[in-house]
């Protein structure tokens, strides 16, 4: 199985280094010279890494037979392609390949349906997932471990506990005016408990522990 695993970016120097967007947990393993990699575009490969190291935060890399900045530069944007066996994991077994997660179905944790894994994007912060909803309109999921609580490989399925306004604004208003509601409700009871209690103080400390519970 073939998984990305860098972006060429810009040249750097003049002896035919470039910058890399890494696209793996494994740099070490994926990218460490002697690598060969098929490209994206095909034509621009395989490229195999000759030298590599890191300039300022950033991977510098060096291919063979790629000795000059035009050459380099000429690379700018291939995909950087690598062949995995299709049955290996990662070693943390809290890191995933990205194509273990594609497909995976999405859903809240009481089990309603979000939709579907698309597409895995690597951002420097963090990694999102692309969910395809049923309507066919799409929605971001930062892959944090506070938001994606669960990941069943074997059941193909994500569990999610998105913060109100992630999914969709409105779900952000429906929540909220529902925790208004029941806010309510609970002060209400409390008042009515204070009420039979004889004690307008003692009814206001039962609301306010009630709202508490509610949240």
């Amino acid at each position: 199985m073939q998984l990305v695993v860098a972006r060429i970016g810009r040249a750097h120097g003049i002896k035919g280094e470039v910058t890399v967007e890494v696209r793996t947990d494994e740099p070490e393993l994926r990218l460490g010279p002697g690598a060969v990699l098929a490209t994206d575009p095909p034509a621009a490969g395989p490229l195999t890494i000759a030298t590599g190291r890191v300039h300022s935060g950033r991977l510098l890399l060096r291919f063979e037979g790629v000795g000059d900045r035009t050459a380099a530069e000429a690379l700018r944007n291939t995909l950087l392609i690598a062949e995995v066996d299709p049955e290996e994991l990662p070693e943390d077994p809290d890191e995933y390949y990205d194509h273990q997660l594609m497909d995976l179905d999405v859903v809240l944790t009481d089990g309603t349906p979000v939709g579907r894994v698309t597409e895995i994007s690597h951002l420097p912060s963090q990694d999102l997932f692309i969910v395809e909803r049923p309507d066919g309109s799409e929605v971001m999921i930062p892959f944090v471990e506070e938001i994606v609580t669960e990941i069943d490989l074997e059941e193909q399925r994500a569990v999610v506990d998105p913060p109100p306004g992630l999914l969709d604004e409105r779900d952000a208003l429906v929540a909220s005016a529902r925790e208004a509601a029941a806010g309510e409700g609970a002060r209400a009871d409390g008042d009515a408990e204070g009420a039979r209690a004889d004690g307008d103080a003692d009814g206001a400390q039962a609301g306010g522990d009630a709202d508490g519970a509610a949240r």
